[in-house]
């Protein structure tokens, strides 16, 4: 941890920036190249050696690649850069978007060797959502056998003509051709390159359009505020050419950011929505942030890390005010405020002190437990109730059953996977009540493994996992009736109860009705309860496969008591064999749950998810194209049948798949799956 402060920045001279894309594009050795250009380090880390800035964690060095997003910043020619390196893989996209509403400019990294991949399009199109100024970094220009203009054309093709070179690969080296109009490059001549950038950017001021038709050109350092215009509009995207490891490009890149990206003011600030019901945006109020140190605080929390040693560590982005160390801070809605201690500009793992946080900043606070993600932080009544628009995270369905190694355990392992949870908002915990289980779902299996792995060597804490039960159930098809008489004589005071009862099947989805037509007061009404008791155990154990019992009507319409040894134990223990009897007659089955999924997947892979969906018993509803060659396909499957999904997804799509679940209904199990359950169910009586 330095100790030294660091001054802070004037809203103008301050750039904020997320590198995102697809894995291996180099986004980490290019955020190294970035950081030994401006100074920052003396010398550049090696992903492969385990020295990066940006990857840290232990469990990425092992991994070889970015497992959370990492924060970083650097000065160059009077700007503080704020850089937050993200990961490539689609599991860790929980890492990735919440970094876009950190920054101004979305940089999305492309491999020039492996074109665009659909990462890549996935960043870019969250990034357009968000109105965010966009940049292209087409990197690894020196790979073989590649062909750049083939590869821009591509660009433009998939993403628009308005993406236009801001420089060009030339013999090794890369020239700029916004300000340079002189020179050949390996595309042709610059001049050609920087007249079409001209003609873009002036496009946006009608003044600049009426000059450039006079004078025949605009001299590009006049440039800047239609520039930045055409950014934020999405008029302009901006492509560079780079490559991270041999710095061919790097210095070039570093003085595009400092020179011609968006300072906070010159860009598109996130949406603020005022109002109490988290997520209503319809009835939400927007509220536009200005980035003027002197305003009251707005600031939210974009990650939360939470380390054994450390503790909890919010990453900040600062909209409206500044934050100073020992200032108090409101956390959304709550009623007494936090303290903040020190304040840090973070360099990878390392704090660096910071006497000031002030607009367009990106910096951390530690030791307050009360934050959490995406926490709006205010020092004004005004907003209290004060919220980001949520983003648009795929739903994490990938589920694995969790359990301690050692018995009494578990408060501990929910504790920490719940800090884990707490650091992704693409994890989810649950407790299944229905099968007794600890659930953690994440994206894939790439994710839920990282959570493991992390749960082993970082919290020394190790489970048993297994894939999660099925929740299958069981109903009658039939209307039954039975009777049962409880007697039990053993000195003394007695037991005695007896209930007669009918049973009708419900819709599907009815759950359970308990109806008392007891005339005459067979039955008194004090012992009713029970009877309903010993129904409701029974419904919960099941009878031929031992799953619960639902959508089923019990009547109870007579019985028998004695004034003395009637007991409410006695009327549980006849509710429930009465209930069991009646049931074996009611021609009961086994029925499983069916899911709607919705996948989204490249076009290309839409007749191999279809036919897939079909082998597994699925029915496909509806397809639809999406944007940037991408499908959505609609269906239904019974759950059981989608217990790997994910791993069969990732085969046909190549890694580039992703659906959401959603429990549709219940219905009538196959007679071979009822089979194989009832004599699993015998086997585990008679053991």
């Amino acid at each position: 941890m330095s100790s030294a402060p660091t001054a802070p920045a004037a809203v103008e001279r301050i750039r904020t920036l997320a590198l995102v894309g697809p894995a291996a594009a180099g986004k980490t050795t290019l955020a190294e190249a970035l950081l030994r250009q401006s100074g920052a380090i003396g010398a550049a880390g090696s992903v492969e050696r385990g020295s990066t800035v940006s990857d840290h964690d232990p469990l990425e060095i092992k991994a070889g690649h970015s497992l959370q997003s990492s924060l970083l910043h650097m000065d160059h020619d009077g700007c503080r850069i704020h850089l937050i390196d993200t990961p490539g893989a689609p599991d860790f996209i929980g890492q990735s978007l919440p970094a876009l509403q950190a920054v101004e400019t979305a940089a999305i990294v492309i491999n020039a060797a492996n074109g665009i991949e659909p990462m890549a399009a996935r960043m870019m199109e969250a990034a357009g959502q968000r109105q965010l100024d966009r940049l292209i970094i087409v990197n690894k220009i020196d790979a073989e056998d590649i062909d750049l203009p083939a590869l821009l054309a591509d660009i433009q093709a998939q993403f628009g003509k308005e993406c236009l070179p801001l420089n060009l690969p030339a013999a090794g080296k890369v020239i700029d051709c916004f300000y340079n109009r002189d020179g050949q490059s390996d595309f042709g001549a610059v001049a050609d390159a920087h007249r079409a950038l001209v003609e873009q950017v002036v496009e946006v001021d009608p003044a600049f359009v009426d000059r450039y038709l006079t004078e025949g050109d605009v001299d590009a350092a006049e440039l800047h505020a239609p520039l930045e215009q055409a950014m934020r509009e999405g008029h302009l995207i901006p492509v560079c050419f780079v490559c991270a490891r041999s710095g061919a490009g790097v210095a070039e890149l570093l003085e595009i950011i400092a020179k011609l990206l968006p300072n906070p003011a010159e860009g598109n600030p996130p949406d603020f929505l005022k109002g109490e019901i988290q997520g209503a945006s319809a009835a939400a109020t927007p509220v536009h942030p200005q980035p003027d140190p002197a305003a009251h605080v707005l600031a939210h929390v974009f990650k939360i890390s939470i380390d054994p040693f450390i503790g909890k560590l919010g990453f900040v982005r600062v909209h409206q005010g500044a934050i100073k160390p020992g200032a108090q801070l409101y956390v959304g809605d709550g009623r007494k405020p936090i303290k903040v201690g020190h304040l840090y500009l973070q360099q990878g793992k390392n704090h660096v002190e910071t006497p000031v946080a002030g607009p367009g900043d990106i910096c951390t606070i530690g030791k307050v437990d009360e934050l959490h993600f995406d926490a709006v932080l205010h020092d004004a009544a005004e907003d209290e109730h004060m919220h980001l628009r949520p983003l648009p995270f795929p739903v994490p369905v990938h589920g694995i059953a969790i359990a301690p190694k050692r018995r009494g355990d578990e408060q501990r392992m929910w504790e920490i996977v719940g800090k884990l949870v707490a650091e992704d908002p693409c994890l989810r915990l649950e407790r299944a009540v229905q099968t007794n289980e600890t659930i953690v779902y994440g994206l894939g299996e790439l994710h839920l493994r990282a959570l493991l792995e992390r749960l082993r060597e970082v919290y020394k804490f190790d489970v048993d996992t297994r894939p999660p039960r099925i929740a299958y159930r069981e109903t009658i098809t039939q209307n039954a009736a039975a009777q049962y008489r409880h007697k039990k004589q053993s000195g003394g005071a007695g037991q005695f109860g007896e209930v007669h009862l009918r049973i009708e099947p419900l819709p599907r989805g009815a759950g359970f009705e308990f109806v008392d037509q007891v005339k005459g007061g067979t039955i008194p009404g004090q012992f009713m309860p029970a009877v309903e008791k010993g129904v409701r155990e029974a419904l919960a154990e099941g009878v031929i496969a031992g799953y619960e019992v639902q959508d089923v009507r019990v009547i109870v319409h007579d019985g028998k008591h004695h004034p003395v040894d009637s007991k409410e134990i006695a009327f549980v223990t006849a509710g429930k064999k009465a209930f069991r009897a009646a049931i074996r007659d009611a021609r009961p089955v086994v029925i499983e749950p069916i899911a709607r999924i919705q996948i989204t997947a490249p076009e290309s892979a839409m007749g191999a998810i279809t036919g897939d969906l079909s082998a597994r018993r699925g029915i496909v509803s509806g397809a639809d194209s999406g944007r940037l060659g991408s499908v959505t396909v609609s269906g239904q499957a019974p759950l059981a049948e989608l217990a790997d999904y994910q791993n069969r997804l990732n085969a046909m799509t190549a890694g580039q798949g992703s659906y959401t679940l959603a429990l549709s209904h219940y219905e009538i199990a196959p007679p071979a799956v009822q089979q194989q359950l009832t004599s699993q169910h015998k086997v585990q009586e008679e053991e």
